[in-house]
């Protein structure tokens, strides 16, 4: 599965020329990507419903992968620059955290293995789409624009809706059971604070990564 990531990443980058709108191909991945997206997310929530497991606690769509998840179809319908921008800086790299270090009770041959991994391979894959496929710019500034619109989502759901629902999501109550680099993060408000320096880091190396290939783009 991480080869098949890899590989796409490394094919959208080698043709980012061909992948700008409206070409052929370029909306043929568009509306692949946005199908893949609802189906992974309307499947996900059938197969809880009925297998009876669906809860408020575990299964709404509110982790960050689930957020990119909904923010990429949004992006796909509309491009909207605020989801554009939001969408490549936290779906490309928790999406693919969560395919190295996945929390996964399930083998090859159950409906939520290949689930999760093609839903997680689509959102990252969708992050960078949207910024190959479009003339949207990312600046310093939607650097930190998209950062606090992170922290505010973060402080919704770590006062208002973790203790409401008992929840865990964003992992903000507790750390995930499988060993992701989280662990690394040390406890209490240290943790949250460390989050909070490790989320910045990324957008701040994703817009690295973007003016890196955007220079050498234009030097070609």
């Amino acid at each position: 599965m991480l080869a098949l990531y890899f590989i796409g990443i490394l094919w959208m980058i080698m043709l980012r020329k061909e992948l700008k709108l409206p070409s052929t191909l370029s909306q043929t991945i568009r509306w692949s990507f946005f199908i893949l997206l609802i189906l992974s997310e309307f499947t996900y929530q059938w197969w809880a419903a009925v297998n009876d497991v669906w809860n408020l606690q575990e299964h709404m769509p509110l982790h960050l992968c689930g957020v990119a998840s909904i923010t990429g179809m949004l992006s796909l319908l509309t491009y909207n620059k605020r989801l554009v921008r939001f969408t490549f800086f936290i779906g490309i790299i928790p999406a693919f955290l969560a395919l190295i270090t996945p929390e996964l009770y399930y083998g090859y041959d159950h409906y939520r293995f290949w689930k999760f991994f093609i839903h997680h391979i689509v959102i990252s894959w969708t992050g960078l789409y949207l910024i190959l496929s479009s003339s949207i710019r990312i600046t310093l500034r939607s650097v930190i624009q998209s950062f606090m619109y992170l922290v505010f989502y973060a402080c919704v759901i770590g006062f208002i809706i973790n203790p409401l629902l008992d929840s865990n999501y964003l992992y903000l109550s507790n750390k995930p059971t499988a060993s992701t680099p989280l662990d690394l993060l040390g406890s209490g408000f240290s943790y949250y604070i460390n989050l909070g320096l490790v989320a910045l880091t990324v957008f701040l190396l994703l817009y690295g990564c973007y003016r890196f290939f955007q220079k050498k783009t234009k030097a070609s």
